[in-house]
């Protein structure tokens, strides 16, 4: 009797070390799958908000779910319409899946359904009310193709109050005289903070507008980050790591 109570006792230890290896790979799965999503900045398209190397983590309930929420897989059998939907607001950062390139995109919230959106000599105009930028100083780094870049950085604020810093290398590059466009129902108007370094929605060839169905998460927060302390930002950096960068809200 005691070695078959002795068996059960140790089929049960082991069981239980299998569950308990597995619960928390599960927690990790649904918390990745239905709460958060971790996603890595691989360019300097929204700078100086989010650096090259940055890891963010996005809100996937903040814009609520469908089959694009689960962005490896995009099972077919989830809708494309969305469970607990709720639109963006103006100025969130969010992150969308760009059909055309199978990839996921992280950009700003410009223009909603309805917008008229216009940018004349480098400043943003939103239905016909130029968008305030005040100068903050001058910057010159090492962007993240190794190129020393000179820009000047501004403190926008958006009609809804919303702020935050942009850069601009100039007000006479490709995307500084383009638009008017209408943003349809539906559809939201995304560009990034480094103006003349984003390939946006002022390209209706390559992004142009985006369909809400697309949109995955809100960003909110950045986690740790793998910038390179050499690019001559002022980033604090404690022997080549940016400590600056860990755990920092996003606006």
């Amino acid at each position: 009797m005691s070695d078959s109570s002795g068996s059960k006792t140790k089929i049960r230890k082991k069981n239980d070390g299998l569950i308990g290896w597995i619960k928390p790979v599960l927690y990790v799965l649904l918390f990745f799958t239905f709460a958060w999503e971790q996603n890595y900045i691989p360019s300097g398209s929204m700078e100086p908000t989010l650096e090259t190397g940055d890891r963010v983590l996005s809100a996937k309930f903040a814009y609520g779910y469908n089959r694009y929420s689960v962005p490896f897989f995009k099972p077919g059998f989830l809708p494309e319409n969305r469970l607990f939907s709720s639109p963006p607001d103006r100025g969130d950062i969010a992150t969308f899946y760009k059909p055309s390139e199978d990839i996921v995109v992280i950009k700003r919230v410009i223009g909603l359904p309805g917008d008229k959106i216009e940018y004349r000599r480098g400043v943003l105009y939103i239905n016909d009310q130029q968008v305030p930028r005040d100068l903050v100083r001058d910057v010159n780094y090492t962007d993240s193709d190794g190129r020393i870049t000179s820009a000047r950085e501004y403190i926008e604020t958006l009609p809804n109050g919303v702020t935050f810093n942009i850069y601009e290398q100039t007000d006479r590059g490709r995307y500084d005289n383009v638009g008017p466009y209408l943003v349809p129902d539906g559809h939201y108007f995304m560009m990034g903070d480094n103006r003349d370094r984003s390939l946006d929605s002022r390209d209706l060839s390559r992004t142009g507008y985006i369909a809400q169905k697309y949109l995955m998460g809100r960003a909110d927060i950045t986690t740790f980050s793998f910038y390179d302390c050499d690019r001559g930002k002022d980033v604090s950096c404690f022997a080549g790591v940016p400590f600056g960068r860990f755990f920092s809200a996003l606006n």
